[in-house]
C-alpha cells in the first residue's frame, strides 16, 4: 500500500492540469469582460501605470504620494466592482479561480500536505480495496428497496435516514456508527453510501476491511525500522482522517496485538473527535469475548448501534434475477 513515484507524479500532474484549466477559465472571463466593458480594461491599465507614477513622486519628495495612491486605487477598485455588477457579473468574477481554496491548487500548505492532496493519495492507496470503483454503483443515488419485503422496507427507510443524517451532520456533530447484521444484509453497501457522500464533499475517508487494517498496522509495528514513508503516513492517517471505516470486524485473526491496536484506534480517534464506522457480523457477547472488556466499553459507549434485521439480500437478488 505504498505510493510509487509514478503515482505521486500522476497526482501532481493532475494539480498542474487543474491550475491550467482554472487559468484558462479566468482568461475567458477576462476577455469576456474586456469585450463587454472596455472601460474595465482601461482602469486596469491605469492602475498598473499609477503605481509607477506615484513611486516617482514619492522618490521626488512628495509626502502625500503614498496616501494619494491608496485613495486612487480604492476609487478605481470600487469603479471596477460597480462596472462588473452593473452588467450582471458577480464582483469576484475576475478573481483567481482555485478548485481548493486552502492550498491554491498546489497540494501543499506551508510545506505540509493539504487535505485535498491527502485525499488524492488516499484514493490511490486504497484503490486495491476496490472501494473507488465500488462507490460508482454503491451510493445513495443507486439505493433501491425492491429487494426488501413489506416488513423490512420501513426498517431500511429508517436506517437509510439515519445514514443520511450522519452525513448531513458530519461537519457539526461528532458521531460514530456500529452496523450489526448477518452476512448479506447491506452493511457494507450502507457504509459505502456514506463514504461516497462524504468523499464528494471533500472529506478524507479511509476504508479498510478489518483484515487489511490490522495487516497494515502489523507492517508498521513489526517493521518499524524498514517501513516506507507512505506506510508511516497511512498509520498517522488512520488516526487523523475525517472518517475511518472498519468493515467486517471479526473476520481477522483476533489476538492480543489486534485487541491492543483496536483499543488504540478507538481511544485516539475518540480523543481527536474523529468519526469511525464499524460493521460486523458479531453479536454483543462475541465482541465482548473476542476484543476485551475495554474495547467493548469503548465501542458501546461511543458508537451508535444500527442493527439490520434483514434476510440475505444477495439471495433475494439471485432469485429475482432467475425469475426474470
Amino acid at each position: 500500500m505504498s505510493l510509487s513515484n509514478a503515482q505521486y507524479d500522476e497526482i501532481m500532474r493532475h494539480y498542474e492540469e487543474t491550475r491550467f484549466k482554472n487559468r484558462h477559465i479566468l482568461e475567458e472571463h477576462r476577455n469576456e469582460v474586456y469585450d463587454l466593458i472596455p472601460e474595465y480594461k482601461e482602469i486596469e491599465t491605469r492602475i498598473s501605470t499609477l503605481s509607477v507614477e506615484q513611486a516617482r513622486k514619492l522618490i521626488g519628495g512628495d509626502e502625500h504620494a503614498l496616501a494619494d495612491l491608496r485613495t486612487q486605487l480604492k476609487e478605481l477598485s470600487a469603479r471596477k466592482t460597480w462596472l462588473l455588477e452593473n452588467i450582471g457579473f458577480p464582483p469576484n468574477y475576475l478573481d483567481p479561480i482555485y478548485t481548493c481554496q486552502d492550498c491554491k491548487d498546489t497540494g501543499y500548505i506551508d510545506n505540509q500536505k493539504c487535505h485535498c492532496l491527502k485525499q488524492a493519495i488516499h484514493r490511490v492507496l486504497y484503490a486495491q480495496s476496490n472501494v473507488e470503483s465500488v462507490l460508482e454503483s454503491e451510493n445513495f443515488d443507486n439505493l433501491t428497496y425492491e429487494y426488501y419485503n413489506d416488513s423490512e422496507i420501513e426498517q431500511m427507510r429508517n436506517v437509510v435516514a439515519q445514514c443520511k443524517q450522519f452525513v448531513n451532520d458530519f461537519s457539526r456533530t461528532y458521531e460514530n456508527l456500529l452496523f450489526f447484521g448477518s452476512i448479506g444484509v447491506g452493511k457494507t453497501f450502507l457504509t459505502n453510501c456514506i463514504a461516497k457522500a462524504l468523499l464528494d464533499e471533500g472529506y478524507s475517508v479511509i476504508y479498510f476491511t478489518s483484515f487489511q487494517l490490522f495487516d497494515t498496522l502489523s507492517k508498521y509495528v513489526f517493521r518499524s525500522g524498514t517501513v516506507s514513508e507512505e506506510i508511516s503516513s497511512i498509520h498517522e492517517d488512520i488516526f487523523s482522517c475525517d472518517l475511518l471505516i472498519i468493515d467486517d470486524l471479526g473476520t481477522e485473526t483476533t489476538n492480543s496485538f489486534v485487541c491492543t491496536q483496536l483499543f488504540t484506534i478507538l481511544n485516539e480517534r475518540n480523543n481527536r473527535k474523529k468519526s469511525t464506522i464499524i460493521s460486523t457480523n458479531l453479536t454483543y457477547d462475541i465482541i465482548d469475548e473476542k476484543y476485551s472488556e475495554r474495547n467493548f466499553s469503548r465501542i458501546f459507549s461511543f458508537y451508535k448501534p444500527i442493527t439490520l434485521h434483514i434476510d440475505d439480500i444477495r439471495i433475494k437478488m439471485k432469485q429475482l434475477k432467475n425469475r426474470k
